[in-house]
């Protein structure tokens, strides 16, 4: 009896286990698809009741971790069954692949392997995705054979894996091959996977002929179809985009929220803002990213109103921004520099809980360093980031090149290294950029080095830092190593080298620029043009820089800003004020770069009265004269003898203008003071002013005594000059000048001595000329000592004897005979055509014999001749100068 009862019991308990294990199970198929953490409370009564040996139960468990808990209890449950069927292998190798853990996934596979269990075509999709994702062929060709010999190459899942992989390894053909062996059975997710292929390559035209197959076979496209298809129309064009758009609508393909924001994506490329709105309004089903991508369109566009006005819609529908949203309204912050809705933006973040976030972190960073004079707030945010990622160093870095801070980033990139942040290419340009400006030859030469040994030499933005970073420090040679040495040359390479070679005065170098741009196929574009139109002005090929002009017009860039203000500078550097004031007039708003052209050109050409009137119609017109401006003022007072309008306008820079004089201005107020006599008034600024006096401004003072024969000031400027600088030679000159005209002949012989003693010459004068196209220099020498090259010394005997014969009065000077501006214009003069001027530019001031020669010979031939010294022109016509009209200090004495 006893016995009955204790079987009775005995299947009664295993009845109600039973059913308590179909309730679970039932239970557990039910949260798993509805993804309801909730039936993980089963797992521990579960547990207790013994029933995790059942292995329908330990799946859907398994299945319902990983849809709700994530992949490390999943893991943990996995590693806890007793029995493991070839689902709960694929199932976790899937979740691997689905959360980018592609080596854990790899790993798990050779478990799977190992354990005996015959992988599915469902676990060789996952392997062979892990691959694509890793970018390994080599395991991705021995899992291809293991589908080979298991039978699973017709499976259209593992077809798509295996033609993904191979495109993403650069194995296109084979791709292609994989995909055509399977086309009678490929569906629309293998269509779709070719395109993406086709797309990831960069070959957009031939995803679009894909698509017209696809159709052609009767498969039917889905909206990730045309996803791919959109990608691909950005890069071909508007038209393109718009067809695939009436390819959506006419098939009916549903609009859901990845779709739609792909089309305003397209069109904000396009900066179609009206239309990606129209997208955006199209239908009711509307996500977060969707609104986001619309703000970003909007922040793209530099359309700041209804960026911000999208950014409050949203907020006001209860959509909550991402992090996305805020890292691109505060883009929008560092495009416009402003600071204030930067700052609101940042609170809100703090507010939401996003500051941790790395994509509002770096867009923080960013702004803060564009926007704010200082670097302190941008480098609070930096140190307080958790994972600073490279974007986050690297913004840092090069934030602090821009704020002045350019020693710290050496130590940066070191301490970025051994925290495990690879630095990339933008990270070591901006490096670069800082030695530029330190122009730290070794520093430079020490990342080139890293460089070479990470062979990340050859990528483009990388080269052209380093070539940028050699020129700066005036290392010309290693520039041009760098650049010949670059697989892949492009216009910014050359635009570098063009701009820097201008800075350090190799002007002639600079246009010859050109000569290996056209042999590179590269086109002189809106960028590279400006700085050969410079090159041009500063050696006065006024022929040249005209040819450029003309190429200008016809590439279509004869509208841009930077290319108009340079002609401004060109042609007034050459004498030309008509053809400058048409480029000025041809800009709709002249800037003050525009305007300091213009000002500039009419006062070198000594046209003083129109030169201030434009000042003051520029400041009429609002444009606010910057440091440069006052510059030239202050030259064109100076050049004009306009003493109390010079010092009006000096004391009016920080009074009016908030602009702060720097030594260069000082150095144009003592030359104004000096010229006018007021010697001691100059002593007084030089003694007085905040900055520290340079050689410069003692040269200048030093000359005013000279002028005006003040010895006794002169010497004890000339001796604090010397203190200074030693080794100038034109200290010497100047006081022995002043000596000899002082009658004190062993003083100035003395001083001429110690100069020998101390191995100093007087620095060459140098003078160019254009002829057909080409820049010829001369040179003053000795005339005993040098042959008359090309019979120019003969040429110049001559013209001095016709102007004896004529009847004309000049007094020529032995020791002047032949310096290099008559030999310049001579040259000029003999073989230019009759109806070319003559243009000279010469290194120094021009001497009053030069002068005087020169004016005599527009008075012989009938040709106009202009000679530019410095800032200065002078037009030589009819046998006078009509800029300086003859005054004593525009030039000095032999």
């Amino acid at each position: 009896m006893m016995g009955k009862v204790a079987a009775s019991a005995f299947r009664s308990r295993n009845n109600e286990l039973c059913n308590l294990q179909q309730s679970c199970i039932r239970i557990l198929s039910f949260c798993e698809s509805n993804s309801s953490r909730a039936g993980l409370q089963i797992h521990c009564p579960v547990i207790k009741q013994g029933l995790v040996e059942n292995l329908e139960f330990c799946n859907n468990l398994l299945s319902l971790y990983l849809k709700t808990d994530g992949i490390k209890n999943a893991r943990n449950l996995f590693d806890e069954m007793s029995q493991r069927t070839v689902f709960a292998w694929t199932v976790m190798i899937s979740a691997y692949t689905k959360s980018q853990e592609f080596v854990s996934a790899l790993s798990l596979f050779e478990e799977t392997l190992a354990s005996g269990i015959v992988p599915n075509e469902f676990t060789f999709s996952s392997v062979i995705r892990s691959c694509a994702g890793l970018r390994d062929l080599s395991y991705g060709a021995r899992v291809h054979g293991s589908v080979i010999k298991t039978g699973f190459e017709g499976s259209s899942v593992i077809g798509s894996g295996l033609t993904d992989l191979y495109s993403k390894c650069g194995r296109l053909k084979e791709a292609c091959e994989l995909f055509s062996s399977l086309q009678n059975n490929a569906d629309t997710i293998s269509w779709t996977m070719m395109i993406s292929s086709l797309v990831e390559a960069r070959k957009w035209r031939e995803a679009l002929q894909f698509y017209s197959k696809m159709i052609k076979a009767g498969v039917s496209p889905n909206e990730f179809t045309f996803v791919k298809l959109l990608g691909a129309s950005s890069f071909l064009g508007l038209e393109f985009g718009k067809t695939i758009h009436s390819n959506v609508i006419i098939r009916g393909i549903p609009m859901n929220v990845v779709l739609k924001t792909s089309l305003v994506d397209f069109y904000s490329s396009f900066s179609k803002m009206e239309d990606s709105v129209k997208v955006l309004n199209s239908s009711e089903e509307q996500d977060v990213f969707l609104w986001t991508s619309v703000v970003s369109g909007f922040v793209k566009n530099l359309r700041a109103k209804e960026a911000v006005g999208t950014f409050l819609e949203m907020r006001g529908l209860g959509l909550q921004p991402n992090n996305f949203t805020y890292s691109a309204i505060l883009t929008l912050c560092s495009s416009l520099r402003s600071l204030v809705l930067g700052e609101q933006i940042h609170s809100q973040t703090i507010q939401v809980g996003l500051e941790d976030s790395n994509d509002v972190g770096n867009a923080l960073l960013d702004m803060y360093m564009k926007c704010s004079a200082s670097e302190v707030e941008a480098s609070r945010i930096f140190r307080e980031m958790i994972s600073p990622d490279v974007v986050s160093w690297t913004s840092f870095i090069i934030g602090l090149v821009d704020h002045g801070f350019e020693k710290d980033c050496f130590g940066l990139l070191m301490e970025m290294v051994r925290q495990g942040v690879e630095p990339n290419a933008v990270t070591l340009s901006g490096v670069l950029r800082a030695c530029g400006k330190l122009k730290s030859l070794s520093r430079v030469s020490e990342i080139h080095g890293y460089l070479l040994r990470r062979h990340e030499d050859g990528e483009i933005i990388v080269g052209n830092s380093l070539v940028d970073a050699y020129a700066s420090s005036d290392s010309v040679a290693y520039a041009w190593n760098v650049a010949r040495s670059m697989e892949r040359r492009d216009s910014i390479t050359y635009t570098t080298l063009v701009t820097r070679l201008n800075e350090l005065h190799k002007h002639e170098m600079a246009l010859s620029v050109i000569n290996h741009m056209f042999r590179d196929g590269i086109g002189m574009d809106q960028f590279s043009l400006p700085g050969f139109i410079s090159a041009s002005a500063n050696l006065g090929a006024h022929e040249t820089g005209k040819h450029l002009h003309c190429h200008s017009v016809k590439s279509g860039y004869s509208s841009s800003v930077s290319i108009l203000n340079s002609l401004i500078d060109m042609y007034g550097k050459c004498g030309n004020l008509e053809d400058a004031k048409k480029a000025f007039e041809e800009i709709a708003n002249p800037d003050v770069v525009s305007w300091n052209g213009l000002v500039s050109g009419l006062a070198s050409n000594g046209c003083l009265s129109s030169a201030l009137s434009a000042f003051e119609e520029m400041r009429m017109e609002g444009t606010e004269p910057d440091s440069v401006t006052f510059l030239i003022l202050l030259s064109a007072c100076s050049n004009g003898g306009l003493t109390e309008m010079g010092l009006e306008y000096f004391r009016s820079m920080k009074e009016i203008h908030n602009v702060e004089p720097q030594i260069e201005h000082y150095v144009l107020l003592v030359g104004i003071l000096g010229r006018a006599g007021r010697l001691e008034e100059a002593r007084g600024v030089v003694e007085t002013m905040p900055l520290r006096p340079n050689a410069l401004i003692f040269k200048t003072l030093l000359r005013a005594c000279r002028y005006h024969g003040n010895l006794s000031l002169g010497e004890d400027i000339g001796n604090k000059g010397l203190a200074l600088a030693p080794s100038d030679p034109a200290f010497y000159i100047l006081l022995a000048d002043l000596y000899e005209e002082s009658g004190k002949p062993e003083l100035a012989q003395k001083t001429r001595d110690l100069m020998s003693e101390k191995g100093l010459s007087k620095k060459l004068s140098k003078s160019t000329v254009e002829v057909q196209g080409k820049v010829h220099s001369f040179v003053s020498e000795d005339v005993t000592t040098v042959e008359k090259t090309n019979g120019i010394y003969a040429e110049i005997d001559w013209i001095k004897s016709e102007i004896e014969r004529s009847g004309f009065t000049y007094r020529g000077s032995e020791n002047a005979s032949y310096h290099s501006a008559k030999q310049a214009a001579v040259f000029g003069l003999v073989y230019t055509s009759p109806q070319t001027q003559v243009h000279v530019v010469k290194n120094k001031i021009l001497c009053k014999d030069c002068h005087d020669f020169v004016s005599l010979v527009t008075r012989l031939v009938d040709k106009n001749i202009t000679v530019r010294d410095g800032n200065r022109v002078h037009i030589f016509k009819n046998g006078e100068c009509t800029s300086c009209k003859g005054e004593e200090t525009s030039f000095v004495l032999p």
